[in-house]
């Protein structure tokens, strides 16, 4: 059987819980995957161009330093990865987080809440940040409410 872990990253708390109850029917360990500086309300404006998240959305090689660095990933085979979709694509804390690790020979099954748009090119936005030894699977919206038993079904579709 895999080991698996859930890595998520949560600013609001809507992903954070998706990937709390996910951990639990998927027999999994749970990692936040945590900014040095927690973003803010100004900062998570998306009305303003020059609000943080906007001013990292609108650079492809902005990449926002991780506050913890201890996801213990080489003791994973199946690594489920959550997030919002911010601006049609991962956060690019996100990009950091795979940067920082090997995932070599390891399962990457993406996951993500949004408040509107699909995963739009996510998936491809996220591949240049792997190893080409890592298997990159988008497993799809987590929207609205969730329950254990539904959040079980969707693992075991996968």
């Amino acid at each position: 059987m895999n080991k698996k872990l859930v890595a998520y990253f949560s600013a609001s708390g809507v992903t954070g819980k998706v990937a709390k109850d996910l951990a639990e029917a998927a027999g999994a360990d749970l990692h936040e995957i945590k900014p040095v500086e927690p973003y803010s309300k100004e900062d998570l404006n998306w009305n303003n161009r020059e609000s943080r998240s906007s001013l990292e959305m609108n650079s492809k090689v902005s990449r926002p330093p991780l506050a913890n660095k201890d996801a213990g990933i080489e003791k994973y085979d199946v690594i489920f990865l959550g997030f919002p979709i911010w601006w049609y694509t991962a956060p690019r804390i996100i990009n950091t987080f795979l940067e920082s690790y090997d995932f070599s020979g390891r399962q990457i099954i993406l996951f993500a809440t949004s408040g509107g748009s699909g995963f739009g090119k996510t998936k491809d936005d996220l591949k240049v940040s792997i190893s080409k030894q890592a298997t990159l699977m988008e497993g799809g919206l987590l929207n609205g409410k969730q329950t254990k038993e539904s959040l079980k079904s969707w693992v075991e579709r996968l």
